[in-house]
């Protein structure tokens, strides 16, 4: 979870669902902060990948892979908790 105490969605823009993309919600992502450390996390783990986030609906899209578990894992892993979109 967040620990930059800035949480301000003023970096938000809406991510439109794409079928090309799994989706996922985080509900504990709150900020520009942590859209930036969820989407360093998906891409540097999972190369070729290209992630689109918005703290406001809390939805992450991700395109270029299709292992929603290593995704999950990779969130996990930046102390973030993901489910389903």
């Amino acid at each position: 979870m967040c620990g930059c105490s800035i949480h301000q969605s003023q970096n938000s823009k809406a991510v439109e669902h794409d079928s090309n993309a799994l989706a996922l919600k985080v509900k504990d992502m709150t900020c520009g902060h942590c859209v930036s450390a969820i989407t360093k996390a998906i891409e540097g783990g999972l190369p070729g990948t290209k992630v689109e986030a918005d703290p406001a609906s809390k939805i992450v899209l991700v395109r270029g892979i299709a292992d929603l578990a290593a995704i999950n894992a990779l969130v996990i892993e930046a102390g973030y908790t993901p489910s389903a979109a």
